[in-house]
C-alpha cells in the first residue's frame, strides 16, 4: 500500500455514544506520540454524537468526522474507518473505551523494532461506567512462533479469555489490507484475529495501558440473543438464517488460501482447521438442526 499523510490512523466507529464518547476522543488526542489522524464514522447515531464529533472536530485538525445516512451496521462501519486512513499503522478505537496516553508510543516503539509482528496491543484493565478498575485480563493472547501453522494451532485451541482485546491493538496498515477486515457475520473480529495470527507474530506488551469499559449498553450485553447480534454487524441480515460455526471454518479456509505461504506450510494450517471442525462437530451439527427447523417453521406458516 502506498499511503501519505500520518504515521497512525485511528479509526472510530460510532453508533449513539454521547455518553462515554468525550472521554475517548479526549483519551486519543492526549496519546504522547501525535503524528496520528483520527477517523470519525458516525453510523447515523440519533443523540449528541454528532454535535460531540463536530465540536472537537473544530478544535483539532487532526480529525475527520463522516456520518452515514443510515446505520450500515457496525461490521460496515469499522471498515469504512479503515478504507479512509491514510497511516502506516492503524488502530480501531471503541467510543465508550479509554486508551492511556502512551498507547501509541509503547505500540509503535515494538512495531518499529520488529519487522515480524504485525500487531501489538497492551494489558487490558476492565472499567465500569464511571471509570472504576473492576479487573485486569491475565490470559490475553500473544503468538510468537516462527512458523504460520505453528501460530495458528495456539489461536485455534486456544484456552479462551480476552482476544478480542487484540483487535483495539496497533496493526501495520499494509497487512490490515490483505485481510477481509471485519465481515458481516458474528464474531468476524476473531475470524481476522486468526488471519493475522497467519500473517505475522502478535505481541503483548505488559503495561495496563488499554482501559476497556463495560456496562449495560456495551455491543456484548445490549445485544439478546444470536440474531440481535448479527443484526449488530449488518442490519440487512434481520430474519436471515445464520450458522455462524460453519460460517467461520469457511473463513479460515478462504484466509489460509489468501496468505502467502508455500504448499506444505498452507497443507499444515489446512490440516489444523480440519483438526478443528473435528472438534466442534458437534456444535456444527447443532447449527444444522436449528436452521432445519426454522426452515421448516417457516414453510408451516406461509403454507
Amino acid at each position: 500500500m502506498n499511503r501519505r499523510g500520518p504515521f497512525v490512523s485511528i479509526g472510530v466507529p460510532v453508533y449513539n455514544g454521547e455518553a462515554f464518547l468525550q472521554e475517548a476522543l479526549n483519551s486519543i488526542l492526549s496519546q504522547t506520540y501525535t503524528d496520528f489522524e483520527l477517523i470519525i464514522s458516525d453510523n447515523a447515531s440519533t443523540d449528541r454524537t454528532e454535535q460531540i464529533c463536530r465540536t472537537c472536530a473544530s478544535r483539532d485538525t487532526r480529525i475527520r468526522y463522516m456520518r452515514n445516512e443510515t446505520n450500515v451496521g457496525a461490521a460496515e462501519n469499522y471498515n469504512i474507518v479503515f478504507k479512509a486512513s491514510n497511516g502506516r499503522y492503524f488502530k480501531w478505537a471503541s467510543h465508550d473505551d479509554v486508551c492511556a496516553p502512551e498507547f501509541l508510543e509503547r505500540c509503535l516503539a515494538v512495531l518499529e523494532n520488529e519487522d515480524s509482528t504485525v500487531l501489538c496491543y497492551p494489558t487490558t484493565v476492565i472499567i465500569d461506567e464511571k471509570g472504576k478498575h473492576l479487573r485486569t485480563y491475565q490470559e490475553e493472547i500473544e503468538y510468537l512462533e516462527p512458523a504460520p501453522a505453528e501460530r495458528l494451532r495456539s489461536w485455534l485451541f486456544r484456552r479462551p479469555g480476552g482476544e478480542c482485546n487484540a483487535v483495539f491493538g496497533v496493526i501495520r496498515s499494509s497487512v490490515l489490507a490483505q485481510t477481509h477486515l471485519i465481515g458481516k457475520y458474528m464474531a468476524s473480529d476473531l475470524i481476522l484475529l486468526g488471519e493475522l495470527v497467519l500473517r505475522g507474530r502478535v505481541r503483548k506488551i505488559s503495561d495496563p495501558l488499554f482501559l476497556r469499559r463495560d456496562h449495560p449498553s456495551t455491543s456484548g450485553r445490549a445485544q439478546h440473543g444470536a440474531e440481535e447480534i448479527l443484526v449488530w454487524f449488518d442490519t440487512s441480515k434481520r430474519g436471515k438464517i445464520h450458522m455462524p460455526k460453519w460460517r467461520w471454518s469457511h473463513e479460515y479456509i478462504r484466509a489460509i488460501g489468501r496468505v502467502p505461504m508455500g504448499l506444505v506450510e498452507k497443507g499444515r494450517c489446512l490440516a489444523l482447521v480440519t483438526r478443528w471442525f473435528i472438534m466442534i462437530r458437534q456444535q456444527l451439527k447443532t447449527e444444522v438442526l436449528e436452521a432445519a427447523k426454522k426452515i421448516f417453521r417457516r414453510r408451516a406458516w406461509l403454507a
